[in-house]
């Protein structure tokens, strides 16, 4: 891997996973209100990969966020995820774990419903009967909270500390270390030293 350093600008070239040709990186260093010191990264080869993700650079407590989903209004409650995050949706079962593509972003809890939706609809085109009858009935259920007929609570639990649920009703708590010890991080972890 090569690096080309610049004030903000520093530009690696590796190998692209699948075409094996020169990959470029580009990484550039922000500072951005609310979410401080972060890192853009974009990825690009000439057979077509793109990556792109922003990283939150600070690491902060571990934290579990919380928040009961109970009336339409509560879909536009702000979630915040770093890459990571884990989001965990009790009562339709899912969990959504940081990945090695796992990607950060700023939503609602509606964005959140429609990513999980997102899913559900590639799990129908795979077209195996017993999970195609599961997610059919998962996205029953999410119709039914977006409309306010069903209630559900998504909690948010970080052991970087770089994600959020931002309302008023939502609670929040330091995990404990044997808590965070058991969350995945995803892709990349800088530390200082």
């Amino acid at each position: 891997m090569n690096s080309e350093p610049n004030s903000n600008l520093t530009v690696t070239r590796s190998v692209c996973p699948l075409c094996s040709k020169e990959l470029v990186t580009n990484w550039v260093k922000d500072n951005i209100p609310f979410f401080g010191e972060v890192m853009h990264i974009t990825s690009k080869c000439e057979c077509g990969l793109r990556y792109s993700d922003t990283m939150i650079m600070a690491q902060s407590k571990p934290i579990r966020y919380e928040v009961k989903v109970t009336a339409r209004e509560d879909l536009d409650v702000r979630v915040v995820r770093s890459t990571s995050g884990t989001i965990r949706i009790p009562e339709l079962g899912v969990d959504i774990e940081p990945g090695p593509a796992s990607e950060s972003f700023i939503s609602n809890i509606e964005g959140v419903l429609d990513r999980v939706s997102d899913i559900l609809e590639m799990v129908v085109r795979w077209n195996e009967e017993s999970q195609t009858r599961r997610a059919k009935e998962l996205q029953s259920i999410i119709e039914k909270v977006k409309a306010g007929e069903f209630e559900i609570t998504v909690i948010i639990e970080d052991p970087l500390g770089n994600s959020a649920i931002i309302a008023e009703k939502a609670i929040h708590r330091e995990l404990t270390e044997e808590e965070a010890k058991c969350l995945k991080t995803g892709m990349i972890i800088f530390e200082k030293e």
